[in-house]
């Protein structure tokens, strides 16, 4: 159904109707009735905060949504939610500006101006996440780098969800993986026309592979192994290890792009946000070394 609905709305020639289709297919979920969800704006951006009723205080995630920088669907709050309740903290969800309306910087530009806000109104660097799914995990690892740059106080941790890290490179699975994907190479191609200039495409703000992955907050990755961005992941993981990088990638056999949206309603989406929230405790909560499941489809 994912991948239909996505051929249709990219079928359409006008953006907004396909938004506005998109935020037809709704997806709920229990989580949304565990947490309180609450329109945020502020003169630079805006965004909503959830709060969970499992809230341990303390954690602060910055979550950026995917959609190829262009959708933002009303079910991301489900999905959020999800995340919110697992994760058991607090998270402001930034409703970043959208391509093609809005090219690169754009949203990394939203994405540093709602990071300093949260600095500047509580949140302790040392306790805040940044994490985001598909394009949102790109402007997760975007922001590290934008952060480290800047002399910002960096976060405690990064979690990205079945990130593009490579725009220009074709690895084996952007094609050998399209027939078990819901996204796939056209589709990829036509969310990077929208988002930038071609000539941009080795940018490290757009390509982290190509960054210097050095000084960076540690990074928790998870991906499915039947995902066209699989092989171009596991290098940007290879890159970030050869560099010294605190980077921890866990893969899910037979599953594909950001899985966890399915939450209860398959086992692996299940222990892949539980994951998230084990992790989360261990590397922020209680600062210990990152250790890697086992992510075989049981």
């Amino acid at each position: 159904m994912l991948k239909r609905c996505v051929v249709t709305a990219l079928a359409m020639h006008d953006v907004k109707q396909a938004r506005r289709y998109l935020d037809s297919v709704f997806i709920s979920s229990p989580a949304l009735s565990e947490v309180n969800i609450t329109p945020v704006t502020e003169e630079k951006f805006r965004g909503k905060s959830f709060i969970g009723k499992n809230l341990q205080t303390g954690v602060t995630i910055l979550y950026f949504h995917g959609g190829g920088y262009s959708f933002y669907p009303k079910s991301y709050d489900s999905f959020i939610a999800l995340i919110a309740q697992a994760a058991k903290a607090r998270i402001f969800a930034l409703d970043y500006r959208l391509s093609p309306e809005h090219h690169f910087p754009a949203q990394l530009e939203d994405a540093v101006y709602a990071y300093l806000w949260l600095l500047e109104t509580g949140a302790d660097a040392s306790n805040l996440v940044v994490a985001g799914d598909s394009a949102g995990g790109n402007l997760a690892l975007a922001l590290l780098l934008k952060a480290r740059d800047s002399n910002l106080p960096p976060p405690a941790l990064a979690v990205a969800l079945s990130p593009p890290t490579d725009l220009e490179t074709e690895y084996p699975s952007l094609t050998g993986n399209q027939d078990t994907d819901w996204i796939d190479k056209p589709e990829l191609l036509h969310w990077a026309q929208w988002f930038c200039d071609s000539s941009q495409l080795r940018d490290p703000l757009i390509s982290p592979i190509w960054a210097d992955l050095r000084g960076l907050p540690p990074i928790y990755i998870q991906a499915g192994s039947a995902e066209i961005l699989y092989d171009s992941i596991q290098a940007f993981v290879n890159r970030a290890k050869s560099q010294g990088a605190d980077v921890v990638f866990e893969a899910w056999e037979d599953m594909n792009h950001v899985f966890h949206i399915f939450g209860p309603e398959a086992t692996q989406s299940t222990e892949a946000l539980r994951r998230i929230g084990e992790v989360i405790d261990l590397r922020v909560r209680k600062r210990k070394k990152m250790v890697t499941v086992s992510t075989a489809a049981p």
